[in-house]
């Protein structure tokens, strides 16, 4: 979210969980997973992972990946940890996001592994482990998410009206 991260995870009334599985069975990728080439494949109560397949496409001047491909998909895959956890009606947004670059990718698979650890009233801590191909740590990233009440037009209401109209 960040990429993935924002605005309406509700719609029609459904809490978080179960919109997020919803959305896997029909295949849903948010325009950001399809420019970048994530995708969410697993979603649980305060849980998520999300996986792509770097290549030179993103890469940085020194030819290594872009530190901000990592940092988009740890914010996917928090965001959508973190949206489980909600309830209809709400939404939220990333209000701080850390990373620790551990080692240098420069293709290959990666996964997103996220994970609540703290979820108040209002605000939430998740934390995402990035490993490599050979399932080592390559980042570690936390975000502090804020619930906010949903608004119209946003989030996945809004990419499915948008959908539509194409």
């Amino acid at each position: 979210m960040g990429a993935m991260t924002s605005k309406v995870v509700k719609e029609h009334g459904q809490a978080g969980l179960d919109l997020i599985r919803r959305r896997m069975d029909e295949g849903w990728n948010p325009p950001i997973a399809k420019l970048i080439g994530f995708r969410l494949t697993r979603a649980g109560k305060g849980t998520a992972t999300v996986e792509m397949e770097a290549g030179p496409q993103h890469a940085n001047p020194m030819g290594t990946l872009h530190g901000g491909v990592i940092c988009d998909i740890a914010d996917a895959a928090m965001g959508i940890a973190y949206v489980t956890t909600l309830e209809a009606g709400e939404s939220f947004t990333t209000m701080e996001l850390k990373v620790n670059f551990l080692r240098p990718v420069w293709t290959g698979p990666l996964f997103a592994r996220a994970k609540l650890i703290k979820k108040g009233r209002t605000t939430g801590l998740v934390a995402c482990r990035v490993l490599d191909g050979k399932g080592r740590l390559a980042a570690f990233a936390t975000g502090t998410c804020v619930t906010i009440a949903a608004g119209p037009g946003t989030g996945l209401a809004r990419v499915r009206r948008e959908s539509a109209r194409q």
